[in-house]
């Protein structure tokens, strides 16, 4: 073997080294405030909370492939058509899930970056109160999973603290008005909050 090729060999392993080296798992948590709203329906926001944690793949300067399970809290309240009393009623709804997402970030400069992707959410609780009674015939919760996508921008330092602004948008139904053809909707949430990945520097 002459010296030609083990320079080739050499070079070739140092590059695959550092080309692996690139690629790093940290841990991480966030929370945040809630501004839900559920389409489709005379309801307007309501505001709650979302915490959880996440592990951030990075495979490269640009991109890192993030798994998320999040608590979040989310619904609307206002006026809605009651059957019963053939009446306006205030409506709270209060939906609670755990979201399992699939967030695909892209990083602009070392500070700002995208996100994208997409989210089951499970419902493990909800509270549909009418004028303070708990026992609503006409109105129900909608799908116990739904389904959609999430997109949004944040800042990151190099402390490993982040902020986020994020829109979420499910695509099947979250509440019921039985009164009303229309009254179906699915959950709005816009979510603005903060995030801290361990192990930066």
């Amino acid at each position: 073997m002459n010296k030609f090729t083990l320079a080739t060999i050499a070079l070739t392993f140092f590059s695959f080294a550092k080309t692996q080296a690139q690629v790093t798992f940290k841990p991480g948590i966030h929370a945040g405030v809630n501004v839900s709203k559920i389409t489709n329906t005379d309801l307007g926001s309501k505001t709650d909370f979302y915490l959880g944690g996440f592990g951030a793949l990075k495979l490269g300067k640009v991109y890192t492939l993030q798994p998320e399970l999040t608590y979040s809290r989310q619904g609307g309240k206002g006026p809605a058509y009651m059957l019963a009393t053939q009446s306006n009623q205030n409506i709270d709804v209060s939906l609670q899930y755990i979201s399992a997402l699939t967030i695909n970030k892209f990083n602009f400069t070392p500070n700002i970056y995208a996100l994208a992707g997409p989210f089951a959410d499970i419902l493990i609780a909800d509270d549909i109160k009418v004028n303070s009674n708990n026992t609503v015939r006409n109105f129900s919760k909608g799908e116990d999973v739904d389904f959609g996508v999430v997109a949004g921008l944040g800042y990151s330092l190099k402390n490993g603290i982040a902020f986020e602004a994020r829109i979420k948008k499910g695509f099947t139904n979250a509440y019921i008005n039985y009164s009303d053809e229309s009254g179906d909707g699915n959950n709005l949430v816009f979510q603005f909050g903060a995030a801290y990945t361990f192990g930066k520097k």
